[in-house]
């Protein structure tokens, strides 16, 4: 009877577990999967481009984490374009990093980072504005980053303008 009580009792914990983990990476599939952005950068921000650069894939033996499309960057806003995409997850966030050149190995969590901001949509064009008082010339990336798990998701480098 025991042996029957601690069987059900481990089978329900793994279950439980596994249907956690399964719920973290298929939830953004069916709730969020037709989520595209659309935003545009307004005349008078368009104007001036302060740099550009191009998300890739940081690492590319993981099929769940990756990135691609273009970003630029206009005075006071950071504009991820229309090709942007990224594999889903629980809570990405935007963030400026001063590195130029990140990789899994940085320790982008320790550097002087920017949050802009919650990532609206894991595909589409999105504006995130850049607050007052910082200067994008002091930031070689712009990083999508997974703030639940601390993992980076996907970088792109900036090329100043």
């Amino acid at each position: 009877m025991a042996k029957g009580i601690l069987t059900f009792l481990i089978g329900g914990l793994l279950g439980a577990a596994a249907g956690f983990a399964l719920g973290i990476f298929v939830y953004p599939y069916i709730f969020l999967a037709d989520i595209v952005a659309a935003e545009k950068v307004e005349p008078a921000a368009a104007a001036k481009v302060l740099a550009r650069g191009t998300f890739v894939h940081a690492n590319p033996s993981d099929p769940i984490h990756y990135g691609r499309g273009r970003v630029t960057v206009h005075e006071g806003l950071v504009h991820l374009e229309a090709d942007f995409e990224v594999g889903p997850g629980p809570k990405f966030h935007v963030y400026l990093v001063p590195e130029k050149s990140v990789t899994p190995s940085t320790a982008v969590a320790k550097t002087m980072y920017v949050d802009l901001g919650r990532l609206k949509a894991f595909q589409g064009s999105q504006n995130y504005p850049v607050p007052p008082g910082v200067k994008i010339a002091g930031y070689g990336s712009v990083v999508i980053w997974c703030e639940h798990f601390g993992v980076l998701i996907s970088p792109a480098e900036l090329k100043h303008e």
